[in-house]
C-alpha cells in the first residue's frame, strides 16, 4: 500500500476534515475549508490513489449541490492499525485503534518493575502480541503520567521514578515502528478534542480527577502546551486555605480535596479504617457522618474549580474525565450549587460533560498521538 506521507499542508487539511468530521460530499468538504470546487478535486486525487480517502456512497452524507450528487468522501478506518499504550505504576494497558480511533482491541499486562529497559521489553512484546493480529501497524502511542519533553523522553516521572528515560528511542528499537510518548493528559485531550467531545470547539478544557489532578487546554482548536505540564498542577490550586493537609499537596489545594489517595488518607486518618474509593463514594451516598464529610468537601471544592476555570477560561464546554468521576454520583447537587455559588447569576451556564473513564480510554488517547503522526507528520493538533 502506498504510503500517505508526505502530504502538503493544503492536502494534510482536507485529509484531517474527513478524518475528524467525515464522511463529508465534496461540496460541504470545500465549504468549510473555502476552496473551490477544482482546487478540492486536485487536492483529493493523491489522497484517494494512496488509500487515505474512498468515495463512499454508502455512507449517507448529504449532498446539497444541485443537480447529480457526487459521492462523499471518507476515510479508510480500517486501512490502518494504532497502538496506544496507558503505563501507570502496577500495569500497562493496550488497545489496538482503527485509523478514526475506534478500539478494536485490549489488552493488559501487570508492571512487576520499573526498569525502563523492563518497560520497554514488555510493551515490545505486547506489541508484537497484537501485531500478530491485527495488521498493518502504522504507529505506537504512549502515554505516561509525567513531563514528557518532544514527544519522546520522559523527564520526569513520579508513578515510575524516572528522570531523562528516553522511551520513544527504546520501543522504537524494540518493535521498528513509529512511537511517539507524551503525559497522558495532554494525550487524553488530543483525542477528545479530534474525535470526542471537544470536537469542532474553540474552546475547550479537560479536567481529570483519580490518582491527580489534570488539567488540558484547547484555545481555537488546538491543545495549548505547557511547559510545567503534569508538574504539580493540582498540588499548587488552593481551593480552601484553612482546608485539610495530605502528603498528596499542599494545605487545602484542589490534590489535598480531590484526587482519590487524599481522600482514601482523610477518611483513613479519622476513622482507623482503609477503605477503597467506592467504599467511601457509597458510605457518603448512605449518610454515613465521616464519608458524608470528606465527599461533600471533595464536591465543594470539584465546584469551586470548574467554577474559577470557567470565570477565566470561558470554555464552551468542560470534560470532566478520569477515574474519580463517580465523585458527580454523589455529590454532584453540591458540585452543581457551588458552581453557582462562584459564579455570575446572568453568568451562561457551564457545558458540563461527564465522561467515565477506564484506563483503555487513557490508552486511546494514547494511540490518537500516533494517528496524528501519520496525518499531521507530528504530534499534536
Amino acid at each position: 500500500m502506498t504510503d500517505w506521507l508526505p502530504l502538503s499542508s493544503a492536502e494534510r487539511s482536507v485529509a484531517i476534515e474527513v478524518l475528524v468530521n467525515g464522511p463529508l460530499s465534496r461540496t460541504e468538504l470545500a465549504r468549510r475549508l473555502n476552496l473551490s470546487q477544482g482546487s478540492l478535486t486536485r487536492l483529493t486525487k493523491p489522497l484517494i490513489e494512496s488509500g487515505l480517502l474512498v468515495e463512499a456512497p454508502w455512507a449517507g452524507a448529504p449532498e446539497t449541490r444541485q443537480g447529480r450528487p457526487s459521492q462523499p468522501l471518507a476515510v479508510v478506518a480500517e486501512s490502518r492499525s494504532f497502538l496506544g499504550f496507558k503505563i501507570t505504576d502496577e500495569m500497562v494497558y493496550a488497545v489496538v485503534t482503527s485509523l478514526r480511533s475506534d478500539i478494536v482491541a485490549r489488552l493488559d499486562r501487570p508492571l512487576t518493575g520499573h526498569d525502563p529497559k523492563y518497560v520497554a521489553d514488555l510493551l515490545a512484546d505486547m506489541t508484537a502480541e497484537l501485531a500478530g493480529r491485527h495488521r498493518a501497524i502504522a504507529g505506537i502511542g504512549i502515554g505516561v503520567g509525567g513531563f514528557v519533553r518532544e514527544n519522546a523522553v520522559v523527564g520526569e516521572s513520579p508513578y515510575l521514578s524516572w528522570r531523562d528515560v528516553p522511551l520513544a528511542g527504546l520501543v522504537r528499537e524494540r518493535t521498528g515502528l513509529p512511537v511517539v510518548v507524551e503525559n497522558d493528559v495532554a494525550a487524553l485531550v488530543e483525542a477528545e478534542t479530534w474525535f470526542g467531545a471537544g470536537r469542532g470547539l474553540d474552546r475547550f478544557v479537560v479536567l481529570t480527577i483519580g490518582a491527580g489532578i489534570g488539567y488540558g487546554l484547547v484555545l481555537g482548536g488546538r491543545r495549548v502546551p505547557c511547559a510545567e505540564e503534569d508538574r504539580g498542577f493540582g498540588r499548587h490550586w488552593i481551593i480552601d486555605p484553612l482546608g485539610p493537609l495530605t502528603p498528596q499537596g499542599e494545605r487545602g489545594s484542589a490534590a489535598s480535596l480531590l484526587t482519590i489517595p487524599s481522600i482514601r488518607y482523610q477518611v483513613r486518618a479519622a476513622t482507623g479504617r482503609d477503605a477503597s474509593y467506592e467504599e467511601i463514594l457509597a458510605g457518603a451516598a448512605a449518610g454515613e457522618p465521616m464519608a458524608a464529610r470528606v465527599v461533600g468537601e471533595a464536591g465543594r471544592a470539584l465546584g469551586t474549580l470548574l467554577a474559577q476555570i470557567a470565570n477565566f477560561v470561558m470554555p464552551q464546554k468542560i470534560l470532566l474525565a478520569g477515574e474519580g468521576v463517580g465523585l458527580m454520583e454523589v455529590a454532584g447537587d453540591t458540585v452543581r450549587e457551588t458552581v453557582r455559588a462562584h459564579r455570575h447569576p446572568l453568568a451562561v451556564p457551564i457545558g458540563l460533560e461527564t465522561k467515565v473513564s477506564d484506563f483503555h480510554d487513557w490508552a486511546r488517547g494514547a494511540a490518537v498521538l500516533a494517528i496524528q503522526v501519520l496525518v499531521l507528520g507530528r504530534a499534536g493538533g
